[in-house]
């Protein structure tokens, strides 16, 4: 019986240990970052020693109009212009706006959002000050939203200067809106209003360009939208305790044909993405959190990236050109976007734009991820606290394959009755396998017993804690979740390993209740090692993860002792 019983509890063990072990494979030994292709590098900008990085690199970055055969590539408009480029982000004024989720700062020059820090996640629970930054123009960690308007004639672009009235705003209490006016005048009489528009509790951003052409002739324009970022460090370190490890960091293109597709920063330009699609949208994702540009959804925009040199270093860029519109003389035009900055908050997510909670990275198993990920907040929303929900969780999914587990006992209750005949005919057939084979195969017939009856109920839970797994491990709403007593925070490893040790009891009292009779010396080894191996490898994992685990190994048990009493009472 122990043989039979135990074999499907080692290739669950097994089997998804080696799927962990192939996801650090893949991340040690996988595919590396191909050397950029890029263009060519410009003349070198000094660095200042604090760090700061200037906002604009050079014509590089700007991009052709779309669908403008015509158009030529925009340069910077003025001596004054020029002179503000010069100069890096620090030395400038920056405008601070600050509303209850967000802080951000606006770099006048281009409009170009340089630094966000979003108020509800700190980086660390020790330090509540120190919060997530996902826009930042320090070098080794450059990222900024930049966005502006391409013509023939004079157009601001993030390059251009704007003026400005004030260079703090605060959202007000009562107050549901916050606009952030930038304007830029050119000597023809062309004016743009560019406004940053941000609403209470949202990290969604409503940028707007407001045209008025007083010149006397057409004047042909085109937004554009674009995120700059430098490549990565492994700042995280390795290992099973550094979710950014095994989470996409990368460039996402979303289009209705093809869903999200994600580029990897040095696919950026080696394998450049070049769509042109109505209800698309770009992003930088990250663990936890996303950088998004969400054109209008109706309009036929076109979707690329690339890769520049800049002194700092290169810096890969996910770009949208609107096609261009015509504001004749004396009209006035508006050209909207949207940008979001913040987290992956899955129930609000495909509200701002269709596929935009395709940012949480559940790959290949979203489609039971995101079933189990909304079970789990419905269950929040009763008891108001993630790490009970992860319990109760664990129940229902027990419950839900409760017949099936009672059906392999079953299948191993009649196994073991089995045993003595398994014996005598290992005996009269020695080393005679295809006889031995051939009669144990009539004898199964003959008991209608499954063999593999013990094994199938287990395998088909597999995908569901993998799933499970990649739920714990991929949604920000669990980040920092506190649970209780000694755990505060789900998202990291259980500080004194409580949780992993309870898990090894949890099994090798399932191994006591299951005697390893029968069982060659190999197999009796690797189960006897089996709860060692889990509880070190548990004691580096979250403990939102670990505290699933435990829950199941501790139901599993009490599971097995019910169901062998209920069947030896059947006997």
């Amino acid at each position: 019986m122990a043989n039979a019983n135990l074999r499907p509890i080692l290739i669950v063990m097994m089997l998804f240990l080696a799927y962990l072990l192939w996801v650090e494979w893949q991340q040690d030994y996988g595919p590396q970052p191909a050397a950029p292709v890029s263009a060519p590098a410009p003349a070198p900008v000094p660095v200042p020693a604090d760090g700061a990085v200037p906002s604009i690199a050079d014509a590089a970055d700007l991009p052709a109009m779309s669908a403008a055969p015509d158009a030529a590539m925009p340069a910077l408009a003025g001596s004054s212009e020029a002179a503000a480029a010069a100069q890096p982000a620090a030395a400038r004024t920056l405008i601070t706006v600050r509303t209850d989720v967000l802080e951000l700062r606006i770099d006048p020059l281009g409009g170009t959002v340089v630094d966000s820090q979003l108020l509800s996640y700190p980086v660390e629970l020790s330090t509540p000050e120190d919060k997530v930054h996902l826009l930042n123009d320090r070098a080794g960690r450059y990222h900024v939203a930049q966005s502006g308007l391409l013509s023939t004639d004079a157009a601001p672009n993030h390059t251009t200067a704007f003026t400005f009235e004030r260079d703090d705003y605060e959202l007000a209490a009562g107050q549901d809106t916050l606009v952030v006016p930038l304007r830029w005048t050119d000597s023809d009489g062309r004016t743009v209003v560019k406004r940053f528009q941000f609403k209470r509790g949202a990290y969604d951003i409503a940028v707007s360009f407001d045209i008025k052409n007083a010149a006397g002739s057409p004047w042909v324009v085109s937004r554009y939208d674009q995120l700059q970022k430098a490549p990565p460090g492994d700042e995280g370190g390795a290992g099973f305790n550094n979710p950014e490890r095994y989470s996409f960091d990368g460039l996402g293109f979303y289009s209705p044909a093809d869903g999200l597709e994600k580029l990897d920063f040095d696919e950026a330009s080696s394998d450049a993405y070049d769509l042109t699609t109505s209800e698309g949208w770009l992003a930088m994702i990250q663990h936890y959190f996303f950088v998004a540009w969400i054109p209008p959804q109706a309009e036929q925009a076109k979707f690329t990236s690339t890769l520049v040199n800049s002194a700092s270093g290169p810096r890969a860029i996910a770009r949208v050109v609107a096609p261009p519109v015509t504001v004749a003389p004396g009209a006035e035009q508006q050209i909207d976007s949207t940008l979001y900055v913040g987290p992956k908050l899955q129930d609000e997510l495909e509200a701002i734009a269709p596929g935009l909670d395709l940012t949480v990275n559940y790959g290949i198993f979203t489609v039971f991820s995101a079933p189990l990920f909304w079970l789990l907040s419905k269950i929040h929303d009763v008891v108001g606290n993630w790490g009970w929900a992860i319990v109760l969780l664990t129940v229902l999914i027990k419950l839900a394959f409760f017949k099936l587990t009672e059906a392999q006992y079953r299948s191993m209750a009649r196994m073991r009755k089995l045993q003595p005949r398994m014996e005598k005919l290992k005996e009269r057939y020695g080393d005679d396998r295809q006889a031995l084979s051939q009669a144990m195969m009539k004898m199964y017939k003959e008991e209608k017993v499954n063999p593999l009856g013990g094994c199938l109920p287990i395998l088909v839970q597999i995908p569901i804690f993998i799933a499970l797994y990649w739920v714990l491990l991929e949604s920000v709403e669990l980040r920092q979740a506190p649970f209780i007593l000694w755990i505060d925070n789900l998202s990291v490893r259980d500080p004194y390993f409580i949780l992993p040790l309870l898990n090894a009891v949890f099994m090798i009292a399932t191994q006591r209740l299951t005697p390893m009779v029968g069982m060659d010396p190999l197999q009796r080894k690797m189960m006897q090692a089996m709860p060692i191996v889990f509880s070190v490898m548990f004691a580096f994992f979250p403990a939102g993860l670990v505290l699933y685990w435990a829950t199941n190994a501790g139901l599993s048990l009490a599971q097995q002792w019910y169901i062998t009493r209920k069947i030896e009472r059947e006997a």
